[in-house]
């Protein structure tokens, strides 16, 4: 199991080309199904058109197609925007199971590279150079090979779960994030709140984060801040929160602007592209951070959260 633990010794945000790569990240997820429940897996890699899921061996009472509002009988439409080589999402009953590698389907200076680095700090453990630049590297463009976090994203291939409910509902009182994985994006890696480690804020660690506002360790490569490799100032999906409500970009898709009646955790209830009624989902607040960044979220959970194990 993948503690949620601090993010460990990064200090320094690293920025390189925003497109995203053609192609996907090199390994796949394909966890084993339990008894009964539906496999299924998401469309192609973030940044281009969503493709509908195909899930099969539905259970009794179960879906086996992504529906067309969001309904308690299926899977939610959003859910095909998942990459599918890094994702196998399955339906278990009332759950949604997701099951992820933690790689991005996008470019990014932390894929193994050439380049060996030092720890930025000095402490902490150095990269060796890899013998060939991986087919996602850039080269850091937003951080600096001297200021970016110890390891590399293929050093952090592992497996990470997490179960919501297939139709999640508010809570009666909120609940803080934690330190380590608070979310999964639609690319395969994780999402992480406002906060480098105990006690320690995000600032001290911006100038390690790369184009896309992620960054290694001590778990995972994850994302901070607003991810430009498929997000800048708009609707689109970024993934889900661990209390099973879906967090979008900084604009709602039902105005084409900044929703302006968003709660403490950035939340409302509008129709998205993904749902024809309205629902409950979050939004990247409009809010700057350092005066340039914003951040993923920096929130309580509104729902009831479970562990990404």
């Amino acid at each position: 199991m993948l503690a949620c633990d601090d993010d460990g010794g990064s200090t320094a945000m690293d920025a390189s080309t925003g497109a995203s790569g053609s192609g996907t990240s090199s390994a796949s997820a394909s966890g084993s199904t339990a008894s009964g429940a539906s496999s299924v897996t998401g469309s192609s890699s973030v940044g281009t058109d969503s493709t509908s899921s195909d899930a099969t061996g539905s259970g009794p009472g179960e879906s086996d197609t992504v529906g067309s509002t969001g309904s308690t009988g299926g899977l939610h439409p959003a859910f095909a925007e998942f990459d599918a080589d890094n994702f196998t999402i399955m339906l278990d009953g009332d759950e949604v199971v997701l099951e992820s590698n933690g790689l991005p389907n996008h470019v990014s200076p932390y894929w193994s590279n050439t380049t060996a680095r030092a720890s930025p700090d000095g402490m902490g453990p150095a990269t060796p150079a890899a013998k060939e630049d991986h087919p996602l590297f850039v080269a850091p463009t937003a951080t600096s090979f001297d200021s970016m976090a110890p390891g590399n994203i293929d050093d952090f291939m592992g497996s990470f779960e997490l179960r919501v409910p297939v139709a999640p509902t508010l809570a009666d009182t909120s609940t803080a994030t934690g330190l380590g994985p608070i979310g999964m994006a639609v690319s395969g890696s994780m999402i992480y709140n406002d906060e480098e480690g105990p006690n320690v804020p995000l600032e001290n660690a911006v100038g390690s984060l790369d184009f896309t506002a992620a960054h290694t360790g001590p778990q995972s490569y994850h994302y901070h801040l607003e991810p430009k490799a498929w997000s800048d100032d708009d609707d689109a999906l970024i993934g889900v929160m661990a209390d099973g409500f879906f967090l979008y970009g900084r604009r709602c898709n039902s105005t084409g602007d900044y929703p302006d009646d968003l709660d403490v955790s950035g939340g409302h209830e509008s129709t998205t592209q993904h749902a024809n009624a309205a629902e409950y989902h979050y939004h990247i607040q409009n809010d700057a951070y350092l005066n340039e960044y914003y951040l993923l979220f920096p929130g309580d959970y509104q729902g009831t959260a479970a562990g990404i194990q």
